[in-house]
């Protein structure tokens, strides 16, 4: 793209360049003045150097400077550079690392990338191609751990998840509230999460990389790793909570359940086995005495035995409030059954949660029952969804 076409381009997308700092002396004047070629509409966030960048950014009055008294980390630093871009009127921001690791060169290629894309709401990511030679190994393999984690709270399979050559739709993502804990090298981690939860498309293209021998890096691994865990770990559960139940409840409302029976359940890629697995997963765990857990437990170990996410879900909700009081009594009459017992609650008493007085029958009963019930559930679902099949459907999984 021509060197004045990126620059009306980026001017016409209300798109620039946002950059945080933090002791990068040795590289920062080579990575503006590469940021300048293409636009003047930057904003710099000194995050608390101690080093000469004071006296490098009095070089550059052309760029919108604000300046943080003490280091407080990366995201911290970001999201004030995404605050005043917002405020100035600019609705994507384009950010890289001032460690000399990324080419100012590649700009042109998420603004290409923006026009490209079938929608106006979407975070491009720079892929580094983390298997080439030139990449630590360090960083290739906290990639992968952090890429592995990022699909298990988003299904979204990214070659590169933490790379800070970025294209942020800022405008779009005014209503995501971000955690103020967030203020290192986790929040990149969550903007993506968060951004796809949120309707935002995130898309990896590739740029080129380089880690110079006078790079200075801040990455913790150990540190900075363990609050990407923390955070992933506080994920997984919103996501097994709040996030699965409802796109599940969002799919039922929109297409109904004719609909979605037909495309999210017989039409959906995974095969019939798979399905049927998924089933016995959901009626196993909606029957088992964990109530208040079963949603949780049920999205964790989908995710783990990587089934469908969906169908396990739907089917654990056999536990749902009007069901629990004939749970409760089948449980209980299914465990008399097997201790010998014979226990005299009505359908009435169990609406009070009576069982708690037959527990031994109740526990047992609802673990034979949930047993049972998943295997009767899991080949019927097996056999109907291998007759059902759509002929031209190829089954994966």
């Amino acid at each position: 793209m021509d060197l004045s076409l990126v620059t009306s381009k980026m001017q016409q997308l209300q798109c620039c360049v946002v950059v945080a700092t933090y002791n990068n002396e040795k590289t920062l004047a080579q990575v503006l003045d590469g940021i300048l070629v293409y636009t003047n509409a930057v904003i710099l966030v000194n995050d608390g150097s101690q080093d000469g960048t004071s006296e490098i950014l009095q070089h550059y009055p052309q760029i919108t400077q604000i300046q943080l008294p003490r280091n407080k980390g990366k995201g911290y630093a970001l999201k004030k550079g995404f605050k005043k871009a917002v405020s100035l009127g600019f609705a994507y921001a384009i950010t890289l690392d001032t460690d000399g690791q990324h080419f100012p060169e590649d700009i042109p290629l998420f603004v290409a990338a923006l026009e490209a894309s079938e929608t106006p709401e979407v975070l491009i990511i720079g892929d580094r191609n983390m298997n080439t030679a030139d990449v630590l190994a360090r960083s290739a393999k906290g990639n992968r751990v952090s890429g592995y984690w990022v699909r298990s709270v988003t299904g979204l399979t990214l070659n590169d998840t933490q790379s800070g050559f970025r294209l942020y739709p800022i405008k779009a993502m005014q209503k995501i509230v971000f955690f103020w804990s967030t203020r290192k090298f986790e929040f990149e981690t969550e903007a993506i999460v968060k951004s796809h939860w949120r309707g935002i498309k995130i898309v990896n293209i590739p740029i080129q990389i380089l880690y110079p021998k006078d790079r200075v890096s801040h990455f913790r691994p150990f540190m900075d790793i363990a609050r990407i865990v923390v955070l992933i770990i506080w994920f997984l559960i919103v996501r097994g909570l709040y996030i699965i139940p409802r796109d599940f409840l969002r799919n039922l409302k929109k297409k109904g359940f004719k609909r979605f029976f037909v495309e999210d359940f017989l039409k959906n890629g995974d095969s019939p086995k798979k399905k049927a697995l998924s089933i016995a997963l959901g009626v196993f765990l909606g029957l088992s005495p964990l109530w208040g857990f079963h949603t949780v437990i049920v999205i964790f170990l989908a995710i783990l035995l990587k089934l469908n996410k969906v169908i396990a879900f739907a089917f654990s909700n056999i536990s749902l409030p009007p069901f629990i009081p004939f749970v409760l009594l089948m449980s209980i009459r299914t465990g008399d059954l097997v201790l010998g017992k014979n226990s005299s609650l009505s359908m009435e008493e169990l609406k009070d949660f009576n069982a708690i007085q037959q527990l031994e029958s109740y526990f047992v009963g609802s673990i034979v029952l949930s047993v049972s019930c998943a295997v009767i559930f899991g080949l019927l679902g097996y056999l109907l969804l291998k007759i059902a099949q759509p002929k031209n459907i190829v089954a994966h999984g």
